[in-house]
């Protein structure tokens, strides 16, 4: 059933999110849009009470009450970043706004975006372990929660990893093809 919420709360983000930039471009509906933008990352309330109540039922934890946890880790640390990307995107695709930057792919720049996408990954990382801890900790029964403990493991795992990838453009800065020869 979790991951029946899981589904329609992903499908209702970006519902909303669609909903909101078709209202603030196309519609000029700037308060209705600012709403409609605000309930996108409301649905991971949602989420959040679907598993705790499924949790207070006094079942075990499942791999999908750790996959909720990084959904609302990821909406909380990457939301932020998903509105401009698909804002600056709208804009341009339906109101005549400039086109999309390109992503650097060299140098200092190229560095300091994959930075950036990593504190947006501890920030979710933050987020999604803490619900996660808050839930082991609340349940305090170890072989009722030891699906969300390798969740927190294996996401340890995934942010060290990505980690080493964009702090090697740091150490490592990838150069321009004309820089190369």
């Amino acid at each position: 059933m979790l991951i029946g919420v899981i589904v329609t709360c992903e499908i209702g983000f970006w519902l909303f999110l669609l909903a909101g930039l078709a209202c603030r471009y196309l519609l000029k509906r700037q308060r209705l849009s600012g709403v409609l933008l605000a309930l996108a990352p409301a649905v991971d309330l949602v989420l959040l009470v679907a598993s705790v109540l499924d949790l207070r039922g006094g079942g075990a934890a499942t791999a999908a009450h750790g996959l909720a946890a990084i959904y609302i880790g990821v909406s909380v640390g990457f939301g932020h970043r998903l509105l401009q990307w698909a804002d600056v995107r709208f804009a341009h695709r339906f109101a005549g706004g400039p086109p999309p930057p390109k992503k650097p792919k060299y140098g200092a720049a190229k560095a300091a975006y994959e930075r950036s996408g990593w504190y947006a990954h501890l920030r979710a990382y933050a987020v999604g372990a803490a619900l996660l801890g808050l839930a082991i900790v609340a349940i305090h029964d170890s072989s009722r929660t030891e699906a969300l403990l390798n969740t927190v493991q294996l996401w340890t795992v995934i942010l060290a990893i990505d980690a080493a990838i964009s702090f090697s453009y740091t150490l490592f800065p990838k150069k321009a093809p004309a820089a190369r020869a």
